[in-house]
């Protein structure tokens, strides 16, 4: 069942930029467990609330998000690197797709380009996607990098550096570019880049004026109101 009026009928993308945890991976609970290992080892009991509030938080903000909530902002990069390293370790040994997330990539692919836009580590995303079987359907992976002298600044969601820059990396406007995402953060970077949302994920999770900020939500990404509009995209060649 769609959870929001389908504003995107009429209008067909010329690239389709995803997010990686919780839109094509299931990484989700990774980061959970590895958030609560790191409170664990360092003795340390979140507020209630906090996983929510850390959804879509790049991995360097968490970490210090979760030394602040631990009054103890100078743990803020020990508590990082912690977090960081069981993630990847509970991800290398469980890599998960979303429901209906490998169909929908492998349909797209070919028909127009498609890009990752993540705020994890571009090993992380990489990684993920290669034992997936899904990395070779993406031109191109955006994910934040440091100021570096002759390099351009990518800053994380919910800055809007990641969208735009895969969308141009594809060739495609940020307004004729659609971003395909799970989380509120994501949603506010693909929206102040210029680019039209899908969001994706069972409700309630978001509240429906949330919901309604992307153009469609759908539960998973087979849903058949989702698979009708890819229907009615034109064909390669046949766009305006």
């Amino acid at each position: 069942m769609t959870d929001t009026t389908h504003t995107l009928t009429g209008w067909s993308p010329e690239a389709v930029v995803f997010d990686c945890d919780g839109t094509l991976m299931d990484t989700e609970s990774h980061w959970q467990d590895a958030r609560n290992q790191v409170f664990s080892d360092f003795g340390i009991r979140p507020a209630p609330g906090f996983a929510e509030r850390a959804k879509g938080v790049h991995y360097v903000d968490c970490g210090r998000l979760m030394a602040q909530e631990a009054d103890k902002p100078e743990l803020a990069a020990e508590m990082t690197g912690s977090l960081l390293h069981h993630f990847m370790v509970q991800v290398a040994e469980d890599p998960v797709t979303m429901p209906g997330a490998a169909d929908f990539v492998r349909r797209l692919s070919g028909r127009l380009p498609l890009a990752v836009a993540s705020n994890c580590p571009l090993q992380v995303v990489e990684s993920s996607l290669d034992r997936a079987g899904l990395l070779g359907h993406f031109e191109h992976i955006v994910v934040p990098s440091e100021e570096s002298p002759g390099r351009e600044t990518v800053r994380p969601k919910p800055w809007p550096d990641v969208y735009a820059r895969a969308a141009r990396l594809c060739g495609a406007a940020p307004r004729r570019a659609l971003a395909v995402e799970d989380s509120m953060t994501g949603i506010e970077s693909a929206l102040r880049a210029g680019l039209r949302v899908v969001g994706v994920g069972p409700r309630p999770r978001p509240r429906p004026e949330d919901a309604a900020r992307a153009g469609l939500w759908v539960s998973v990404l087979n849903a058949p109101e989702l698979s009708a509009w890819v229907d009615s995209w034109p064909a390669p060649g046949a766009r305006e």
